[in-house]
């Protein structure tokens, strides 16, 4: 691989990108979401809109073959990179230390699932920035906010269908079980689209950016909402009553538990902000369990 001269920021060439491929034998598979970024231009863009600054220690999920650890290695304090497949993961430390030989102790891997991973080494991550794969895009990111809550900000790059469900409002056509899940965390917003022409391979869709930034939770247990929320959405035609039932054990506990947490019964889910959720939550979890399943 040809060394980038010095004073540039080493970003990865579609030529570069073919040939570190090629020497690991990999043909990208879609069971792992594998499409590689390849255009420096858009790496650039990702890192300015991350807002990533010097301090921040950065989380990035699946960064494959190195496209965007190389941009956020120059913009940040530490990445820490998670990579599922054992073979890039072990190619992603040489080839930083080939491309950008200062801010190659800058990188720390680990091999594993972003799913599973409980501890990430050195000092906990502050922001979280990723290509994710779109067929695990929502349960990875849920589950890294939830795990990492020193996460203050981040930027994500999904399916564009994913990414607009993502930030939706309630009362959106497209509002759903991943939108409130995510205001239960943060502030989310679309952050602008990328198309599938700068991938390889190029995938079908094209793909959006969603950034968000962490806010302090309702006041109501998670588990619980999160059943409320997983049993509104459900049956999306049906009023909060008739889709609840199976959560309170019948439609007139359901109106019961509503009413108790001063929510009209015959709204239905897609109405529903995450903090009237969270009433609908706290009022269940002030019942006794017999009127819970």
């Amino acid at each position: 691989m040809t060394v980038p001269p010095p004073g540039a920021d080493g970003l990865l060439t579609p030529a570069d990108i073919r040939r570190l491929a090629a020497e690991l034998g990999l043909r990208p598979t879609k069971s792992l979401g594998q499409n590689f970024l390849i255009d420096a231009n858009t790496i650039r863009r990702i890192v300015r809109l991350s807002g990533v600054v010097a301090q921040d220690v950065v989380v990035e999920v699946g960064p494959g073959l190195g496209s965007l650890t190389l941009g956020l290695l120059t913009a940040s304090a530490r990445v820490v990179a998670i990579e599922i497949d054992a073979a890039l993961a072990s190619a992603l430390a040489p080839m930083v230390g080939e491309r950008l030989p200062a801010y190659a102790d800058r990188l720390d891997v680990v091999t594993g699932d972003a799913m599973t991973v409980r501890e990430l080494p050195g000092d906990p991550p502050t922001a979280l920035v990723a290509n994710l794969p779109y067929n695990v895009a929502v349960p990875v990111l849920l589950s890294m906010i939830e795990r990492f809550a020193t996460v203050r900000t981040g930027l994500v790059m999904v399916q564009q269908e994913v990414a607009d469900r993502l930030a939706a409002p309630p009362g959106s056509k497209v509002y759903g079980v991943p939108s409130v899940k995510l205001a239960w965390y943060a502030e989310a917003r679309l952050a602008g689209s990328i198309p599938r022409t700068v991938f390889w391979p190029a995938p079908n869709v094209d793909s959006g950016l969603v950034a968000f930034t962490r806010r302090e939770p309702p006041q109501a247990d998670r588990r619980t909402t999160f059943a409320v929320v997983d049993a509104a959405f459900s049956q999306r035609r049906k009023t909060l009553r008739a889709a609840l039932a199976g959560f309170a054990g019948s439609a007139a506990a359901a109106e019961s538990l509503l009413k108790l947490a001063g929510i009209d019964h015959t709204r239905r889910g897609e109405s529903l902000s995450v903090a009237e959720f969270a009433l609908i939550g706290a009022a269940a979890e002030s019942l006794p369990s017999t009127h819970r399943n």
